[in-house]
């Protein structure tokens, strides 16, 4: 994600969004970020360290102060962003008033859609540790009985988790567990392209079953197609180069190229 490049001002100590993995240098960058990913900042709106970049970072220190004293009336972390954005007059009125009722949206939800948004936010941006363990948390929470369709789209998004980290037999799991709930055809097609991808994986008897021909023959072609679009992926091409070398120097980019993807995974969780 770029931010939109901007006046900066007098920041030494930027404010870091994790989500984005960028570093805020300006209240005009703030804006913008908030504006673009309310969800990020929702729930984080009114803590002392956010307002403190404010006062201390952006020198507004009257809006600072105006928010201090919202947060000890107890107003909603929604508002004091409103007044924020309000305060830093980036956006037009009317942008304003879709930004509210995006906000209003978020309130809508139950307190599970709610931490199921969030937690998609995540996959977003590739947080896939930290989105398995959201996931997770949302199954342990969900009632059974009342949630069925909620349930069925966190098996499934659990299971797109599972599979970009390659636990494949994790994943076949999660879109079983998506199908049973939902009875979902791409999550039957999913499960399928796991047994293209991993020869460890099987898909039971009873969902081969469901499986027509022309299914089949239709997702063997998709799957072909999109194993095309990633032979032009920056890894694929640095595998590529890779095994164009001598031997000495593939052993030594070899293992170079796996800590790369080490260090990757780590930054997931």
């Amino acid at each position: 994600m770029s931010v939109i490049v901007c006046r900066p001002e007098q920041v030494t100590h930027p404010y870091y969004v994790e989500g984005l993995g960028v570093n805020i240098r300006s209240s005009q960058e703030l804006c913008y970020a908030i504006y673009h990913h309310p969800m990020l900042f929702l729930d984080k709106f009114g803590e002392q360290n956010i307002i403190d970049f404010i006062r201390d970072e952006l020198g507004m220190g009257f809006v600072a102060a105006r928010m201090e004293q919202r947060v000890k009336t107890g107003e909603k972390p929604e508002d004091l962003m409103l007044l924020f954005m309000q305060e830093c007059d980036y956006y037009t009125g009317a942008e304003l008033n879709r930004l509210r009722q995006t906000l209003a949206s978020f309130r809508r939800m139950t307190p599970l859609e709610y931490a199921k948004a969030k937690t998609d936010y995540l996959v977003q941006f590739k947080q896939y540790g930290k989105a398995i363990a959201g996931y997770e948390a949302i199954l342990e929470a969900a009632d059974d009985k009342k949630d069925d369709l909620l349930i069925g789209k966190v098996w499934n998004n659990l299971g797109t988790c599972y599979a970009r980290i390659f636990q494949f037999g994790k994943a076949m799991d999660s879109y079983e567990k998506a199908y049973t709930r939902k009875k979902d055809l791409k999550a039957l097609e999913k499960m399928y392209h796991l047994t293209r991808l991993s020869p460890d994986v099987e898909l039971k008897d009873r969902y081969r079953s469901l499986i027509s021909q022309q299914l089949k023959e239709q997702w063997d072609k998709d799957f072909d197609q999109a194993g095309e679009r990633a032979a032009q992926s920056r890894e694929l091409k640095k595998l590529e180069a890779l095994f164009q070398k001598d031997s000495l120097r593939r052993a030594e980019a070899a293992a170079n190229l796996v800590e790369e993807w080490k260090q990757e995974y780590r930054a997931m969780g």
